[in-house]
């Protein structure tokens, strides 16, 4: 079975496209969600994706439909692969039901995680940069305006663990929270932390 799958910005707000394109493929049914850049909640997804079984194929009009970045991608797609459901993009031919989709896949898998590998050396080489020059301090329940952007950077990225990148980032795990969601999306004290200028530290409550 064939399950497709459309999504737009509230900016966007026109389905009719993607459900042409859909359609056109020969879609059993439909799934859609309306996302805002507030949250990474997408519950037609979820439906699409529960309902579907070994040997069905999640349809999307183009591969920037189901995922915010090539790291998230390549997870959702390694998720469908355990469950024997296949991906197919209409625009740019990738089918993960075929050799050749699997093997162009097999690539983007490569890159996410050297995409994964260059963000953790970039935020480690920043945090070591900043604690140089004295911004860090040694207080362990503080969080910085950069160490901030690295957990949303760190945490969007589902194989690293909480724990893991309070450690990296010197706070606690309850503080880690307190500034970003486990997809890695700021709370409203982030957005306070991040509108003020210069470098001030928020301590955690």
């Amino acid at each position: 079975m064939l399950i497709g799958y459309m999504r737009v910005s509230t900016g966007e707000q026109n389905l009719d496209l993607q459900r042409d394109a859909l359609d056109r493929a020969g879609c059993n049914r439909i799934f859609d969600d309306v996302c805002s850049g507030r949250t990474t909640e997408r519950p037609g997804l979820d439906k699409a994706i529960d309902i579907m079984r070994d040997g069905d194929a999640l349809v999307v009009w183009k591969l920037d439909r189901i995922g915010r970045s090539l790291p998230h991608v390549v997870g959702l797609v390694g998720d469908l692969q355990k469950r024997g459901v296949g991906l197919k993009v209409l625009t740019g031919d990738i089918d993960t039901t075929t050799v050749t989709g699997r093997l162009v896949f097999g690539i983007f898998a490569t890159l996410a995680e050297f995409e994964r590998d260059l963000i953790h050396e970039r935020t480690m080489a920043g945090l070591a940069a900043a604690r140089a020059r004295g911004r860090a301090g040694g207080r362990p329940r503080v969080m910085t305006k950069q160490k901030l952007k690295a957990a949303m950077a760190l945490m969007a990225d589902r194989d690293n663990a909480a724990r893991d990148v309070a450690v990296q980032l010197g706070v606690s795990v309850s503080t880690l929270y307190a500034y970003v969601d486990a997809k890695g999306q700021p709370r409203e004290r982030a957005s306070e932390l991040l509108a003020k200028r210069g470098t001030r530290s928020a301590a955690a409550a």
